[in-house]
């Protein structure tokens, strides 16, 4: 990498321009039985990340619970009731995986516990029939559940960012991202049809798929699909935990054993408990901190114009790097440390400022980022 740069830890001059209203929205980095995640191609004529490969999720309705004011409470951009249940609701429509418990009685706190392998048992007819009528609002979600004698499974959601879409774009999103771990198999355990997923038809995605993470980043890597920022960053810290590395156990069959799997979740939820602050807490407003040829430098520890002022704020530690390559967008993204880039520390805090050309520069390098995606969206 080039030698760090003069200028940057602040942020630019606010544009005249006002802001769009981030709109709240949930998704799930649901893990299958295999310890391998999901990901849904979006269909091509989407209005937000169009051809992309995203986790399941989706605006929160106003059917999953109330949320504070749209406009000046920070407290919309928190995990809340509705988020994971607006969470829980797309996931089933868009892959037709139900995170839902049996209920043992009539009131739904006598549910099988989250630990357990005992998630609701439908057929693929029953629930196939189930994402037409939520998706077509001839039904309630949670009611529709509790006819099919079940309960959210929202407890065993655990936080993982939230991420705010800078002030700059048009269409602007609150997103809570959460985990889920689906119950490891065992012979004799749950059916697999439980966690086979299956497009929407069309309707928002073409394709759903569970891969291991470094799988998604590789073919992401070779041009093969389209990751956007959050979901490659995300994938990237999962890769570290989750999969088969050298010296793995695995069975005769070459799969790893429970235990491991079993490991390796452990230690992932490890580390989304570790940092400052923890990764559940975090939120994420990528910006670019510099343009280093056909290289875009974004940092990720700025929380977002809707939580100035607040004690929020994003990852300080690690910053993304973007390569340009002209009209086929962006590839190749890379996850580094930001002291490789950028000095650290009191006495490099002057000499961090943007000047004005500079933060002209970093406006010129917002709207490559965005022409560089939209070429990319035409092309897959």
């Amino acid at each position: 990498m080039a030698s760090p740069p003069r200028n940057t830890s602040s942020s630019p001059k606010p544009s005249s321009k006002p802001r769009s209203t981030a709109s709240p929205t949930a998704s799930i980095l649901l893990i299958s039985p295999a310890n391998e995640i999901l990901l849904l191609r979006r269909v091509k004529q989407s209005t937000s990340f169009a051809s992309a490969h995203v986790f399941p999720g989706g605006h929160i309705d106003a059917q999953d619970g109330p949320l504070p004011p749209l406009h000046g409470d920070v407290r919309l951009h928190e995990d809340s009731a509705a988020y994971r249940v607006g969470a829980i609701r797309e996931c089933f429509e868009e892959s037709g995986i139900l995170l839902a418990r049996r209920r043992r009685g009539e009131s739904e706190e006598e549910a099988e516990p989250s630990s357990s392998t005992l998630l609701l048992q439908l057929d693929e007819q029953e629930r196939d029939a189930g994402r037409r009528a939520i998706h077509g609002k001839e039904v309630g979600f949670q009611e529709w559940v509790r006819m099919h004698g079940g309960v959210l499974d929202t407890g065993a959601l655990h936080p993982f960012t939230r991420w705010l879409t800078p002030a700059h774009i048009a269409r602007r999103f609150s997103t809570q991202m959460y985990l889920y771990f689906l119950p490891l198999e065992v012979r004799g355990g749950i059916p697999q049809m439980l966690h086979v997923p299956t497009s929407d038809g069309g309707v928002e995605h073409t394709e759903a798929e569970f891969l291991p993470a470094r799988e998604w980043l590789a073919r992401a890597q070779a041009d093969k699909i389209l990751l956007f920022l959050p979901q490659f960053f995300l994938l990237s810290l999962v890769a570290d935990f989750l999969g088969t590395t050298p010296g793995s156990e695995e069975d005769a069959e070459g799969l790893l054993s429970t235990r491991r799997l079993q490991a390796q979740r452990d230690a992932l939820l490890d580390f989304v408990k570790s940092g400052n602050p923890p990764w559940g807490e975090k939120c994420i407003s990528p910006s670019p901190l510099r343009k280093d040829g056909k290289v875009l430098i974004m940092g990720l520890n700025e929380p977002g114009p809707e939580l100035e002022g607040t004690e929020r704020k994003g990852d300080d530690e690690r910053v993304v790097w973007v390569p340009f390559k002209g009209k086929n967008g962006t590839s190749g993204l890379k996850v580094g440390w930001r002291t490789d880039v950028m000095p650290m520390g009191p006495d490099t805090a002057e000499s961090n400022k943007f000047s004005e050309t500079e933060t002209r520069e970093r406006e010129d390098t917002r709207q490559d980022v965005e022409r560089a995606l939209r070429g990319r969206q035409e092309n897959l």
